[in-house]
């Protein structure tokens, strides 16, 4: 019997679920699906969210010939032969054929100049299939003939319809097994599974494979089966909250064992990387700031360096972010100061701008004297004026240094 991931496969783009901004009833995909003009495309997201599938169902949505071959493992002499059985598709049968090729940031160029005229000319509709930004990875040649469709993780919501189907259908699921998941245990595979469906559909299977029919999974029994110990981490509770705090204050206090181990424990519960970065990239201008001013470049690269690479391999960027960020001298002045000011704005309202200041681009505004005693700083050789830029209510009042 194939795998429960590969039996619950959906066959046609309603089945699918998530990716709402693809396929959903004003997504473009969806569009281009059934006006019947399938450009060749670039399928850009995680594992296990399925690229895949809406490659397959995409054929069997219009008919084509689906032909799916790995990027490894094709290489020139391979291409040759499926562009020649393309071109007889379309001479002899009137029939188009999608060629889905997986792991497309594994081509090589030769491999991808191959397929370039193909192509081109609509001898075939290539899809390719990437957890990699294609930007980086694909010929810009080949890159500039195709559409890159970004695919989402899958949602909670999403993972849990996945996880239902699959207890429910008595045809290609479980459903004759009868079993029941309580809202624990279906957290702690939700969590195990991060996104990713076929990760969540394989675990389900192995599990299912250990308990007896008619019975309710339990905590227990996941984490018997999986021999992953589930963490207490949930995103949008108390303990989601505590973790980040901790994270925080470990930087803070330069405690960079401490800042590793909580930042460990996010990775680890599947906490997006992307909200770890940014919470580095805030902490690198509230509580380092003017004592290092690498260090908001340095957490801005790591948010950057995680946006392209993404997991696992981020978990480096971000060991590099979190050793620096904890290493670095401290210093909130500008962060305090910012708050002094924010409290003066919302106590004194909307206090006018000085006459000097003010910009006097027509004749009515330069006669009303706006812009009048202004004085350029560069004019001066100290390069700072003796003017006041405060309004008058906040003359002398200082936010940051003496």
């Amino acid at each position: 019997m194939a795998p429960l991931a590969q039996r619950m496969r959906p066959i046609t783009i309603d089945e699918i679920v998530g990716q709402d901004h693809l396929l959903g009833s004003n997504g473009v995909l969806r569009s281009l699906i059934e006006s019947d003009h399938i450009p060749s495309m670039i399928l850009w997201g995680p594992p296990g969210v399925g690229k895949t599938t809406i490659a397959q169902a995409i054929a069997t949505t219009t008919g084509a010939h689906f032909v799916q071959v790995s990027a490894v493992q094709t290489g020139v002499k391979e291409a040759r032969e499926i562009i020649a059985k393309a071109k007889d598709a379309i001479k002899f049968h009137k029939k188009r054929t999608i060629l889905f090729v997986d792991e497309i940031h594994r081509f090589n160029k030769a491999q991808q100049d191959a397929f370039l005229p193909s192509v081109e000319d609509g001898t075939i509709i290539l899809i390719g299939a990437t957890t990699e930004n294609p930007s980086f990875e694909v010929n810009s040649a080949l890159l500039s003939r195709t559409r890159v469709l970004t695919l989402k993780a899958h949602t909670v919501e999403s993972l849990n319809m996945i996880l239902d189907r699959a207890l429910s259908d008595t045809q290609k699921g479980l459903g004759n097994k009868t079993l029941t998941v309580d809202d624990e245990s279906r957290d702690v595979l939700l969590q195990y599974s991060n996104g990713d469906g076929r990760t969540l559909l394989n675990a389900l299977e192995l599990v299912t494979s250990l308990v007896k029919d008619n019975t309710t999974i339990t905590k227990t029994d996941i984490e018997t089966a999986l021999q992953h110990k589930a963490l207490q981490y949930d995103k949008g509770g108390e303990e989601h909250c505590n973790i980040i705090s901790a994270f925080i204050k470990s930087m803070r206090n330069s405690d960079v064992n401490a800042a590793l181990y909580w930042c460990a424990r996010m990775i680890e519960a599947g906490e997006d990387p992307l909200f770890i970065a940014r919470r580095m990239v805030v902490f690198a201008s509230e509580d380092i700031g003017l004592a290092d001013v690498h260090a908001l470049p340095i957490a801005n690269a790591v948010f950057q360096a995680i946006h392209t690479i993404g997991m696992p391999e981020g978990r480096i960027n971000l060991a590099h972010g979190v050793v620096y960020l904890a290493q670095a001298p401290k210093n909130n002045t500008a962060y305090r100061a910012m708050e002094a000011a924010l409290a003066d704005a919302k106590e004194y309202g909307n206090l006018p701008v000085p006459l000097h200041l003010r910009n006097a681009p027509t004749k009515l505004m330069k006669e009303l004297e706006y812009g009048k005693g202004y004085q350029y700083a560069h004019d001066i050789e100290e390069k700072v004026a003796d003017m006041e830029c405060m309004p008058d209510e906040l003359i002398g009042r200082k936010y940051f240094g003496e």
